[in-house]
């Protein structure tokens, strides 16, 4: 079995080669593709050396994962953010579980920062993901690469792409949720505050639910309010 390691990128240059070096020890099983949506800052140097494949689109989540994975050749895609690191045997854990008969899944979070309430929020965001089937792109989401090639891969909206895919997804099983977590960047919410965070992130949902236009609910989002 084949991963494809799929990371959308934008200015990630602080940190993208942090990202990649942790991956190495994987070369041997899965294939790195950086999927950069326009940075114009030094992201696409820097992660040259470290992977596999350098994929340029337009801007925009779903349209870089899309176009990354159009260029893989894995069995299996794993979309990582690139702020996220994954938990040790990560692939193996993947390997053990898929297709039996989950044909998709996603691990558990852990927020790293100084704020005590991203504990608080980590462990809500994995119970909710358990109960409702549906994840964010924080919890490093693996799918069947023929599976995804079958639904039509990610919907090319602004935002809640992951919402969409987990909500297609959840017709064919449910996901694999795996207890690891992967450890990923609370620096949004130290950024913009963390109850304002929360309220923002639980208004878009409901708004995105009741049919709002995602590039608007995307505005919002860039704006952290």
């Amino acid at each position: 079995m084949k991963f494809s390691i799929i990371i959308p990128t934008l200015n990630e240059e602080d940190g993208i080669q942090r990202c990649l070096s942790a991956l190495q020890p994987l070369r041997s099983t899965a294939e790195i593709i950086v999927a950069d949506g326009g940075s114009d800052d030094n992201t696409v140097e820097r992660a040259a050396a470290l992977a596999d494949k350098i994929v340029c689109s337009a801007t925009g989540r779903a349209r870089q994962m899309n176009a990354g994975a159009d260029q893989a050749t894995g069995d299996v895609l794993l979309f990582l953010h690139a702020d996220t690191s994954l938990p040790p045997n990560a692939l193996h854990l993947i390997r053990q579980q898929l297709g039996s008969p989950g044909q998709w899944g996603h691990f558990d979070i852990h927020l790293s920062g100084k704020p005590v309430m991203l504990k608080v929020i980590a462990f809500m965001m994995n119970r909710r993901s358990r109960l409702t089937g549906i994840a964010t792109g924080d919890q490093a989401i693996f799918v069947s690469h023929t599976v995804f090639s079958a639904i039509g891969q990610y919907p090319d909206i602004a935002l809640m792409e992951d919402i969409a895919l987990c909500k297609t997804l959840n017709k064919l099983s449910r996901p694999i949720c795996l207890d690891a977590k992967v450890s990923s960047s609370g620096r949004r919410w130290e950024r913009h505050g963390v109850w304002q965070t929360i309220v923002l992130m639980w208004r878009l949902r409901w708004r995105y639910f009741l049919g709002a236009d995602p590039d608007a609910l995307a505005a919002l989002y860039n704006k952290g309010k």
